[in-house]
Parts: C-alpha cells; structure tokens; sequence
C-alpha cells in the first residue's frame, strides 16, 4: 500500500494552484481535448446541449419574493445569470414580462471576476434586503454582500463580508448571524465555522457578539430565527453538527443556551404554527412514546421555552416500508411533504389542529418525481414540479388551504420519447438485498446485449437518485437509440435513513455490491454486454467509478469519473474531507481504517491490470473534493502506463462548471467520450 503521506510520489499534485500541478493539468487537458473535441461528433453534441440549456421556453422556476415572484435565470446571453421579478398574475401569463434585479453577467464584467451567485438570504416579510453570496468560479467559499432587492442595487456601505466558508442570515434589519473565519483557532478541521456572532449595523465585523461556540472537533456551527408568517422573530435556534449525522441543537434564550432533547440524529425543516418540525434518522423513544427512524415530529416551541422537560413531541408522518420523506416546507399555516413510496413521489398537506397533524393528499400525477421548488409566508400557496425519465416537468402552482393544484408551466420536449419505455426491476445484492433501479431503452430493444447503455449511480449521504427528466441526456443518449439506467443503491436516501445507514463506514462495499448486481442484471438481461457497458457518476459518486473501475473493470467499456474522491487514505486532509468522516470512516483510527484500504481506488490500481479507459473530470476551483483525488489517480495510472482520459476546469468549483457555456463542453466531452467507447 502507498503510504498516506510522504512516500505518496504523487503527492505534489494536491497544490492546487501550484504552476507545477498547473502545468501537470494544462498538459493532460490539451491530449484528451485533441482527441475529445477533434471527433466530428463533439460539435454536434455541444451545440445540442447549449441549445437545450440555453432554451427560452424553459420553465422559469421562482421563489416567493415578498408580494412578487422571483427566478434565477440563465441563457446564451447571459451565461452567469440574471435575478429577476414578477407578478404571480404576469407569471401565469404564456410570456410574463420580467423586471432585472441584478445582473450577474455585467457585474462579472464590471468587476473582472467569474462570479457564480452563491445564496440568497432575504428578510422578510418584504424581502427587501437581501445577502447575496458570490463565488469566484463556483467554489464553495464566497463573499456575501448587502443588495435592496426594491432598488435593484448593492448598498453603499451596507454589509459586507469578504470571501470565506459562512454562513449569514438577517435577524432584523440592522442585525446579522454570523459564522465565519474569525481569525486563527475559529475554524473546524473540515474548514468550517464553530463560533456564531451577532453583527449590529455600523460596528466593524471585529465587533461582533459571540452568542454561540461549538468546538474545533465540529463539522460546523450555525444559527438561524424562527420567525412567524410576518416576519416576528419568536426564537433563535444554533445547530451544532458534530460530525456529518450527529447534531445538538440549542434555543438561544437570555439565560443562556438550551439544549433541545432531540436524539443526535434529527434536522429542523420547518417551523409553522408554532411547531418546530424535525425529521429523524434514528429512532426516538421519549416518555414511551417511540418515534422511528424516517419519521417527522414537532416539537413546540412555547412549551420548550416555558418548560423543556414537560416538552411532548407530536407525530407529523411515519413513513412505511420502502417510503422515504424527501422534501418539507411551510407555507403560511400549514407543512408540505413530498413523500415517496417505491421511489415515486407524492405531495401531503398537513395541518395542525387542536394538538394534532391532519393530512391531506394533493392530486398530481402518480408515477412520477414530485419536488417542492417554492412555498409562500404570505398565504398557502405551492409551486410544486412534477417530472419523469420521459415526462417533462411540468410545474403546478397549488393552494395548500384548498387541496388543489394546477398547471401553469410545462417544459416543451427535448427529445423524442415516444420510441422508449421506463421500466423498474429490482436486482438481487451479494446479500440477497433487493435493489431498484429504473431503466430507459428502446421499445424495440432487441435483447442481443448489443445496445450502448450508459449506468448512473451515487449511493452517499442519504441522497437520492429519483426520476428527472433530462433533456440533456435524452437527445444525446436515449433518442439516439442508448439505453440509460439509474441504480437506486444502498447508502443513498430512497428507503429512509436506514437504507442510507446499511452503507455507512465498514458496511460501504455493500453500496458496491448493490452497483455490481445491477450491472450484472442488465447484462443477463441481454440488454446490454460489458462490451456496449459505460458508467457514470460525480462526488461520492465518483468514489463509486474508482471502485469499479479497481474491483470489477471486467464489467465496464467506459467509466466517466466527475470530481471524484479516490484517495480514502488522506481524503480527511483535503479540504472538507474531515467532515464525511463520519460517512467514510476515519483513515487514522486504527479500527476503521482496513475498510477504507479496502476501497480506496487510489490504492488498488495494479500496473499490467486490463481496465478501461477511464474519463477524469474535476475543477481547480473545487474547494468541497480536492481536485488532488483525480489528478493523482491519473498521475499513477500514467507512471503505469494505463489508458485515461483527464479534463480538468480550471474554474467551476464542484459542479465543474462555472457557467452554461462551460456545463455544455463538460456534458459535450462525456457523451464524445461515451460515443467512442461505447458505439464504435
């Protein structure tokens, strides 16, 4: 095994902005782009998927901003993006007519910076005055500063705070919640703030008010109001994540902190009608009451503030077998849940009467993603987007007090769906688990393993893989006669918490194993052959790709590995890496660290091995996975002399792409690449 540190060969390839490294990347940018973009059919696949993501009749997606709508938006000829408004009577409209709120484009140029909007905090009721994050290419670290959303302007000597890892929210018009880098020792070891600062209008940020601290071992601290529907300020709340799963959270009272009696495993998401509701990833068991795992409760918060110990929480939802909760928000009386059972999803309405929460089901169509874009302080209404494999979204403005829903936008199709078929099996895991996954082929798919088929997976941090209509991928892929399959592995979030759990730390292969079997299946299935066989996935998921390209690269043609971890012997010493420890495992403790040297891709590559040629995509602006994790995996297989393929952004932060233009060669380089491997 290759030593964690300094008998790491490779190791001078983590300097980020090192002109060694940089040259190192130039070098291996320029030999996959002669050869990516030299095929005739890179163009092709470029301006096809500008042209879809660029698209004016997209479906404009808003947010409720005071009396008005508000949308993010971006096309060919603003690439950065444009925040804009409207009247919900104008949106209804086949054209509303949108006033500029803030270009980001011309302010780009105005300030020579590739700046990527990076969060909106607005305070309301008005929503007037606004904290708008900016990135510098994407990274996940931004300056955050005053903007009148009214005025259309930053404010002249409003405030402002210079680029870090922070998070800032508005608890009155001349007050901030702060955390931050407040100077040496006031970071975690995952690079994020423990202490939180009360910021007063006209005092200098040294100034600031400590009202709450964790400690340097946390993953992170914030804190945030919960306000009623006009905007009252009824508490503060400090979350304090100890690691990635494991929390306390605190009312910040004048006596001081009060913790609530929640089990670590719980986030608040919403607060309406007096109730903080929480979901839980763990069992509760409270006054013999037991509350399971998956489950939402409230707790509220008179009662916590008069007397925490006679606190009684009470039951919103509890999820069956292979259901999941995958969304909350709160609208002015009422709590809206996006519950789904067997990987479809579906809307409730819940309200709370005389103690209890009463439920209602809103008609959307079955069988499909339902995503909770947008809920109002104002009244009850819901923008709420339905969407399939082959259905394009369609986005339904409902009436949360009414049970009703209706249409007001739909995404024109992409691609031509009418000649494919979505089916859903189940494959059987190395432990006799059964896991779903959802394929897209053609409906006169011969069953010869001859067809191109390109495999998608994640499994991590309870995320997970449902439906989506990708017009992207469907012209590219699927309209051009590919077959495209999503696994719903173990580790990711379809079936709750425990599904997410049966895949933490030492139990990780099983996610592996859930990929394999999948895999397998659609090659039994004769759908497709190890031949005609590509994989994709990003993040976790590209921890996923390194796995299967070291344990089963007899599987595979083709593996597109997007900014990916791939060295699980330091990943806890490259930037966030400390803070997934508690997903991974902990490569320093003695007991956890076996299974990581079992998976680590980075550790496993053999020279003489037969693997495919692997695609590495990654950014230099990535501060969440160290682009380190890519650069070094090809840098070994170099020294190998094993075949892959590198591209790395030098801007884009982890999404790889900074902007539309950039997305576009990104998805352009993949499906080049898939093309060359899978259907030649």
């Amino acid at each position: 095994m290759t030593d964690t540190g300094i008998n790491d060969p490779h190791l001078w390839l983590e300097d980020v902005e090192g002109e060694t490294a940089l040259d190192w990347v130039r070098e291996q940018n320029a030999r996959s782009l002669a050869l990516l973009e030299a095929d005739p059919r890179y163009q092709r696949l470029y301006d096809a998927t500008l042209a879809i993501i660029t698209a004016e009749d997209r479906i404009p997606y808003p947010r409720f901003l005071g009396g008005a709508l508000a949308n993010f938006w971006q096309d060919s000829g603003h690439v950065r993006g444009l925040w804009r408004r409207t009247s919900l009577d104008a949106y209804r409209s086949p054209a509303p007519e949108w006033r500029t709120i803030l270009d980001l484009d011309a302010l780009a140029a105005a300030e020579g910076k590739n700046w990527v909007m990076a969060g909106t905090e607005v305070l309301p009721p008005d929503d007037r005055s606004c904290m708008i994050g900016l990135s510098n290419g994407g990274k996940d670290a931004a300056e955050v500063r005053e903007f009148d959303s009214a005025a259309g302007r930053f404010v002249e000597g409003g405030f402002f705070l210079p680029e870090g890892k922070q998070n800032v929210t508005w608890l009155d018009a001349d007050t901030l919640l702060v955390g931050r880098d407040w100077g040496p020792g006031t970071m975690t070891a995952s690079g994020y703030p423990f202490i939180v600062k009360r910021w007063r209008r006209g005092t200098p940020l040294d100034a600031a008010s400590e009202i709450f601290r964790g400690t340097q071992d946390d993953v992170s601290v914030r804190a945030g109001p919960l306000r009623d529907p006009d905007g009252a300020v009824c508490g503060i709340v400090a979350t304090r994540a100890i690691d990635f799963y494991v929390s306390e959270r605190f009312l910040l009272t004048e006596a001081g902190p009060v913790k609530l009696p929640l089990p670590g495993k719980a986030s608040l998401q919403a607060f309406v009608s007096g109730q903080m509701v929480f979901s839980l990833e763990e069992e509760w068991r409270r006054d013999g009451q037991v509350f399971p795992s998956g489950a939402l409760v409230s707790l509220d918060l008179a009662q916590c503030q008069a007397n925490i110990y006679a606190l009684r929480p009470v039951l919103v939802y509890a999820p069956g077998r292979r259901e999941t909760i995958e969304g909350v928000a709160a609208s002015r009386a009422r709590l809206l849940v996006a519950i789904y059972r067997n990987v479809r999803g579906s809307a409730v309405v819940f309200r709370f009467v005389d103690g209890r929460w009463q439920s209602t089901s809103l008609p959307l169509p079955e069988n499909a993603s339902v995503s909770l874009i947008a809920t109002s302080d104002h009244d009850d209404s819901a923008f709420i987007d339905v969407a399939g494999y082959l259905l394009p979204n369609t986005l339904y403005l409902a009436n949360l007090a009414s049970g009703t829903a209706e249409a007001v936008k739909s995404l024109p199709a992409r691609f031509d769906g009418s000649k494919a078929v979505v089916e859903q099996f189940d494959a059987t895991s190395a432990d006799g688990t059964q896991i779903p996954y959802f394929v897209v082929r053609p409906r006169d798919l011969a069953f010869d393993g001859a067809a191109p088929t390109l495999l998608y997976g994640y499994g991590g941090f309870q995320v997970s893989m449902n439906a989506a209509y990708s017009g992207g991928v469907g012209k590219m892929w699927v309209e051009a006669g590919g077959v495209y399959v999503m696994a719903n592995i173990r580790g990711g979030g379809e079936f709750g918490p425990e599904w997410h759990q049966a895949a933490l730390k030492e139990h990780r292969q099983r996610a592996y194993d859930d990929f394999i079997a999948v895999a397998e299946e659609l090659i039994a299935r004769k759908i497709t052959s190890p031949r005609r066989l590509g994989i994709m996935g990003g993040s976790n998921g590209g921890l996923l790709m390194g796995v299967m390209l070291t344990q089963r690269p007899d599987l595979f043609r083709a593996i597109v590995c997007q900014v990916p971890l791939l060295d699980m012997l330091r990943y806890h010493k490259l930037l966030a890496g400390a803070s997934w420890m508690a997903e991974y495992g902990d490569p320093d403790n003695p007991t956890e660290r076996p299974f990581l040297e079992r998976i680590s891709p980075y550790h496993h590559l053999r020279a003489g091995a037969s693997y495919p040629e692997v695609f590495f995509l990654t950014s230099t602006k990535d501060d969440r996975v160290h682009p380190g994790h890519a650069r070094k995996m090809a840098a070994k297989m170099a020294s190998m002399s094993l075949p892959f393929l590198y591209y790395e952004n030098i801007d884009g932060g982890h999404a790889a792409a900074a902007n539309l233009e950039e997305r576009a060669r990104r998805n352009a380089l993949e499906f080049t690449y898939l093309f060359r491997k899978l259907v030649d």
